[in-house]
């Protein structure tokens, strides 16, 4: 008679269905303690206690419970050598040929906010991965299972061919050695919580969220995984209505929520091709948004936008009027959600978690990059110049300063207040991306009185020579650190513009 291990921690009316079908084909069912009585209460009655199968009893406490010979040799038997079939005989084994098992949840426990380490170690499965491995590296001849999903796999192959085909138990047991990886790579991060760059890099721990609409273009497939461990604002959102998300959407939308989710005050930004082209500050979420969409209203088409207020009725009347790819909120008004889906494509994103990354990884051809993020915000400055910044155009400038970090290098913004009239990144040199953000700003209506900000030092005085040309430009903030720096200075001196050094460098490539 065939032989079906089963031992889980997820009880539910699925699994009791397909036990319960594994015993009408002639399996005897084989259970732990929680697992039998389960099923046994639900009308499974001729099952086997595990305990009654290795004539053994569970030990300290239930953690040792499967660790045994008459298990371990029952699934890893190769039924092909004669060997290993009479050892079973001899020693009266029983072969098990499915072995259904999932694991203790070690990442939910993780996941809540009061536990005790004591508990925690008790939520690490030592049994349950084990028998699955010992399975998955038997598969020619044994059935591993973790997968609630797969249960129809198995119940379709058995019902057409009475057994399941070695293709699937291959699949299977591929499927149980990256689970079972994913759960130690947990454990691993969460013991090593403080240890940003361990010898070996897991990424295990990330699980599929979804499948994506396409990559950066549409002949290129792409999926979304997010993290088991650590929640953060890309991770557990909603989507409460339009067309499936894409790679660049996705990429856009966490540079968008990164900006807003700065600022206290009510802000506002669109981003395009992963850059900002629009950021303001507003007196109400309206008034941001509509200083957001004068910046750039010609970049702002087809972009992501976002705000870090309740999107209301008002705004979401205006939003209607333009075409936009996502918006992001933590909240809608129920009626202005109701008029943004009058939009089906429009993509309406509610954020749940705050900004959480504390490290930024990039795929290079043979290996991964892996970096803290850049999470510097730091206030501080020193004037370099005669002329002092006014209060206006300090407040300014540590806008700027904040939005400038999340433009592809060379970048350079320059604002108004708390508004960007003129952003310019992924230049090759610095003087081109100054000579763009200024121009922009000059196009504007209201663009006296500006500032600009630079993610690097000038490595020339050419950047200072173009903003006073400008007319309009005031004040600069840039990281200092040029061979060149007393050009700079010297520069701004004669055309009477106040500068300051941060000694901060923002690059973002």
């Amino acid at each position: 008679m065939k032989k079906a291990l089963i031992s889980v921690f997820e009880k539910n009316k699925k699994l009791f269905n397909f036990v319960h079908f594994l015993y009408k084909k002639g399996y005897q069912i084989i259970s732990t303690g929680g697992t039998f009585k389960y099923l046994k209460k639900n009308g499974i009655i001729n099952i086997i206690d595990i305990a009654d199968f290795i004539s053994f009893s569970e030990q300290l406490n239930g953690r040792i419970k499967t660790i045994h010979p008459n298990i371990y040799g029952g699934i890893l038997a190769d039924r092909s050598k004669d060997n290993h079939m009479k050892y079973l005989i001899s020693h009266k084994i029983h072969p098990i040929d499915i072995v259904l098992v999932n694991f203790y949840p070690f990442v939910e426990k993780l996941s809540q906010k009061n536990f005790s380490i004591d508990s925690l170690i008790e939520f690490i499965d030592i049994g349950g991965p084990s028998m699955l491995r010992a399975a998955a590296k038997n598969f020619l001849y044994v059935t591993p299972i973790t997968d609630n999903n797969d249960y129809i796999l198995v119940k379709n192959e058995i019902q057409l061919y009475g057994n399941t085909s070695l293709k699937l138990r291959k699949k299977l047991a591929g499927k149980v050695f990256y689970i079972t990886s994913a759960y130690d790579a947990a454990i691993s991060k969460a013991f090593l919580i403080d240890e940003n760059f361990p010898e070996y890099l897991n990424f295990s721990a990330y699980k599929k969220k979804m499948n994506l609409r396409y990559g950066e273009n549409p002949h290129q497939k792409a999926a979304y995984y997010i993290n088991t461990i650590h929640k953060g604002a890309m991770q557990d959102f909603h989507q409460l209505n339009g067309k499936k998300l894409s790679f660049n959407n996705l990429r856009d939308m966490d540079i968008a929520w990164k900006v807003v989710s700065q600022f206290s005050e009510p802000a506002c930004c669109t981003v395009k091709h992963s850059t900002p082209c629009g950021v303001a500050l507003g007196k109400n979420i309206i008034d941001a948004f509509k200083k957001t969409y004068e910046s750039d209203f010609i970049s702002s088409f087809g972009g992501i936008l976002a705000v870090n207020r309740t999107i209301n009725i008002e705004l979401s009347k205006v939003i209607n009027r333009l075409f936009l790819e996502v918006i992001l909120s933590t909240n809608y008004e129920i009626e202005a959600l109701n008029i943004l889906k009058r939009k089906k494509n429009l993509r309406i994103i509610r954020i749940i978690n705050p900004i959480s990354d504390k490290l930024e990884y990039l795929k290079i051809d043979g290996g991964i990059l892996v970096q803290e993020v850049d999470s510097l915000f730091s206030d501080n400055y020193h004037i370099v110049t005669k002329k002092k910044f006014s209060n206006t155009e300090i407040k300014s400038l540590l806008f700027a300063n904040r939005v400038v970090k999340y433009v592809k290098s060379n970048a350079i913004v320059v604002a108004k207040e708390t508004q960007t009239l003129g952003i310019s990144g992924g230049q090759t040199n610095r003087i081109w991306a100054a000579s763009q953000a200024i121009q922009r700003a000059l196009e504007k209506k209201n663009n006296d009185n500006l500032v600009l900000v630079s993610d690097a030092f000038f490595p020339f005085r050419d950047v200072v020579d173009s903003a006073a040309n400008s007319g309009k430009i005031t004040a600069i903030i840039q990281p200092g650190g040029s061979i060149r720096d007393e050009e700079s200075i010297k520069a701004c001196d004669e055309y009477g513009i106040a500068m300051a050094f941060t000694g901060n460098r923002h690059f973002k490539h």
